[in-house]
C-alpha cells in the first residue's frame, strides 16, 4: 500500500511537472512570437533598414484634410532619413484651411532638402490644391480634377423651422457680432459682412498663393482661381499642373531634372494613428498586403480605418470641393 500511494504520488509530481514546463514553453512561444511582431513592426515603420537606405518616399494624401499634426511630424522625420526624394500621392476635395496651409508649409520645409513631385490620383481640389502647390512639380492624369482655388464657410439656419413648430431662442451677448451668425436666427447683414470679410481675407491669401506659386497673373490667374475644378487636360495650359501623366510621369521628371535614380525602390511613409492602441497591428497588416502583391488593397484598408476621421464635423474657413447636395 505504501509503495503504491509513493508511485501515485510520483505520477502525479510528474504531471504537474509536465503541466509546468507546457505552460513555460507556451509562454516563451508568445515571447517569441510578440517580439517578432514587434520587430517587423519596427522594420515596416521604417526604424531599421528601409527608412535609413536610399529609396523615395511615398506620402498619401487622401480624404479629408483637417489636423495635420501627425502628417506633418512624419514629413520632418521623411527629412532626416535615407530618402532620395518625395512623391506625393493625392487624392482629397480638401479641408480646413488652417489644415492645408500647415500642410503647405510643412511640404516646402521638406523640399529645402528632398525634391518632391506632386501626383494627382483622382483629384487635388481646394485644400488639396494648395498642398499640392508645396511640390516642385506637379503631375496629373487628363481626366484628374485639379482647381477649386477658392474658400467658403457654411453653416446652416433653422430660423423658419423653430418659427413653425413654435420654438423661440434667446440669447444675452456682449456685442451684435458675438456668436454671429448662428443656427437659430436669420443673419443680419452685418453678420454676412463679418463672414464675407473672412472668406475674403482668406481667398485673397489663396490666390496669392497660386499667383506666386504657378507664375499667374491677370486673366489666366482670374480664370484659374474663379472656384471651379478643371480637368488635367484643362488645368495644363492654365499652369495649375505641369505634365500630364502618373507617377511613372513623376519618377521620369525627378530623373531627369534632379538626378534621382528610377531603380530607386519606392517606399510608402505612414503616420502613426493617435489613440488606437492597435496602431501597430494595422500598420503590419497593410505591410503583409503588400508584400504579397495586394498594395491596392492595403491602401483601400488603410483609406477606410481613416474614415471615420473624414466624417468629423470641420469648424472655420474650408477649402474644400464637392458638388452641392453631395
Amino acid at each position: 500500500m505504501a509503495a503504491s500511494a509513493l508511485d501515485v504520488d510520483e505520477v502525479l509530481a510528474r504531471r504537474r511537472l509536465r503541466r509546468k514546463l507546457a505552460f513555460w514553453r507556451v509562454f516563451a512561444l508568445l515571447v517569441v512570437l510578440l517580439g517578432g511582431l514587434g520587430a517587423f513592426a519596427w522594420w515596416s515603420d521604417g526604424a531599421v533598414l528601409p527608412r535609413a537606405s536610399a529609396h523615395v518616399a511615398r506620402v498619401t494624401i487622401g480624404g479629408i484634410i483637417r489636423n495635420e499634426r501627425e502628417r506633418i511630424e512624419m514629413l520632418e522625420a521623411i527629412g532626416k532619413s535615407g530618402a532620395k526624394a518625395v512623391i506625393l500621392s493625392i487624392d482629397s476635395p480638401g479641408g480646413t484651411v488652417v489644415g492645408s496651409a500647415a500642410l503647405y508649409d510643412a511640404l516646402r520645409r521638406l523640399a529645402e532638402k528632398k525634391p518632391i513631385v506632386a501626383v494627382v490620383n483622382g483629384m487635388a481640389a481646394s485644400g488639396a490644391y494648395i498642398a499640392a502647390m508645396g511640390a516642385d512639380h506637379i503631375v496629373a492624369p487628363r481626366n484628374a480634377l485639379v482647381g477649386s482655388i477658392g474658400v467658403l464657410f457654411q453653416f446652416p439656419n433653422f430660423a423658419e423651422l423653430m418659427k413653425n413648430v413654435g420654438i423661440s431662442y434667446e440669447e444675452i451677448k456682449s456685442s451684435p457680432l458675438k456668436a454671429a451668425p448662428n443656427m437659430f436666427d436669420p443673419p443680419t447683414e452685418d453678420a454676412r459682412a463679418a463672414v464675407r470679410s473672412l472668406v475674403e481675407d482668406s481667398y485673397a491669401w489663396f490666390k496669392g498663393l497660386v499667383a506666386e506659386r504657378r507664375l499667374l497673373e491677370g486673366d489666366k490667374l482670374a480664370l484659374a482661381a474663379d472656384g471651379r475644378v478643371f480637368t488635367g487636360h484643362q488645368a495644363l495650359p492654365l499652369r495649375l499642373i505641369d505634365e500630364i501623366g502618373d507617377e511613372r510621369t513623376g519618377r521620369d521628371w525627378l530623373e531627369r531634372e534632379r538626378g534621382i535614380d528610377k531603380d530607386l525602390p519606392v517606399r510608402d511613409w505612414h503616420t502613426r494613428r493617435s489613440g488606437d492602441e492597435f496602431g501597430w497591428l494595422h500598420g503590419i497588416s497593410i505591410k503583409l498586403m503588400s508584400l504579397i502583391g495586394l498594395e491596392d488593397l492595403a491602401r483601400i484598408v488603410a483609406d477606410a480605418a481613416g474614415g471615420a476621421a473624414a466624417q468629423a464635423r470641420l469648424d472655420g474657413l474650408l477649402a474644400l470641393w464637392h458638388p452641392r447636395g453631395g
